[in-house]
């Protein structure tokens, strides 16, 4: 059962009589959900209609990108909630609801194919149609910061090792190998965290697009890697194949790249493993700073992610070593 502070309990209530001000009046307001950030989400009805009340506290969160890339993904024709109130000052919204269905609570094996084709149809519309002015660069900064959270919270706090020089060296190693491709990619609209809790089952068909406050200007491959290579559910290889040949090919054919195909799996590759590593470190925060262990579950999944990428590229040996040598493979044995 979830249980909330006395603060974010008062904060309800500040929700509650901000919607009076507003002129609207829910006939009920309920829990919807929440993510990984500070943000809760909760389910008005007003006469009949659903809408998704945000509380977003401004001291944790900027909320001005969710309004402003809201509307240029939609815009671009992509599904995503509508802002139909807001207090950016408070951090409240009211946003059109999407409906109830993740895809992670949807798929399977059965509607994989076409739940996945749309979606990555989409992601290809982000790219090809979406409107990048003024939004921040994935750059090799960005991406060293993203990985250090493993070396800070996967390493040091979880399993609390000191690395050696050598040790330290094979990381910074493979940390530099992962921004080298990930600059060598072509650079679009990213969302950063295209997956299966992020997207809905829309009645329309189209995937509704969440969580996307974040984006920015980067590699190609990104959110195909965060979508196929889930770190909520994995699908088998081939599968994951036949969608990344069928992005691929929507992206040649959308001039959004010219690389051949074993390039581009090579990006996926090393993006997928540059995403991860940042995971392992994420969720190990999130455990020990912010008290939601519950990602720890997902932990063997992703670090299958980064065995798997490590036994196809030989510059990846040193890091699988060092991987062995500090007990992750020991720690995630039955991984999923």
């Amino acid at each position: 059962m979830t249980t909330h502070s006395p603060s974010q309990d008062a904060r309800l209530e500040t929700l509650r009589a901000w919607l009076g001000t507003q002129g609207f009046e829910a006939d009920s307001v309920t829990p919807a959900s929440a993510d990984a950030s500070f943000r809760r989400y909760f389910r008005a009805v007003r006469g009949g209609t659903r809408y998704i009340a945000m509380d977003a506290p401004p001291e944790h969160n900027d909320n001005h990108p969710f309004v402003a890339i809201s509307q240029r993904l939609a815009d671009a024709g992509l599904c995503v909630p509508e802002v139909v109130l807001s207090d950016l000052t408070q951090g409240f919204l009211v946003l059109s609801d999407l409906g109830s269905t993740h895809y992670l609570d949807a798929l399977t094996a059965d509607n994989v194919d076409p739940l996945y084709q749309r979606a990555l149809d989409a992601v290809v519309t982000l790219q090809s149609a979406v409107d990048t002015t003024g939004l921040p660069v994935f750059n090799s900064e960005r991406l060293q910061t993203e990985m250090t959270l493993f070396s800070d919270w996967y390493i040091g706090r979880h399993r609390e090792l000191t690395l050696t020089h050598d040790q330290t060296q094979t990381l910074s190693a493979t940390y530099a190998l992962c921004i080298e491709s990930a600059l060598a990619q072509p650079g679009y609209f990213v969302h950063r965290d295209f997956h299966s809790r992020n997207l809905m089952v829309c009645a329309n068909g189209e995937p509704g697009i969440l969580d996307f406050q974040d984006g920015v200007i980067g590699p190609i491959t990104y959110d195909a890697v965060s979508l196929l290579k889930d770190c909520y559910i994995r699908w088998p290889e081939d599968l994951v194949d036949k969608h990344l040949r069928h992005y691929h090919a929507a992206c040649v054919s959308a001039q959004l790249t010219d690389a051949d195909y074993p390039t581009f799996v090579r990006w996926f590759d090393w993006m997928g493993l540059q995403r991860h590593i940042k995971v392992l470190g994420i969720f190990c925060r999130l455990k020990y700073r912010d008290g939601k262990a519950g990602y720890m579950h997902d932990l063997p999944r992703v670090y299958s992610y980064v065995q798997d990428v490590c036994t196809r590229y030989e510059a990846l040996a040193p890091f699988a070593q060092l991987l062995r040598d500090i007990g992750a493979d020991a720690e995630f044995s039955c991984a999923p």
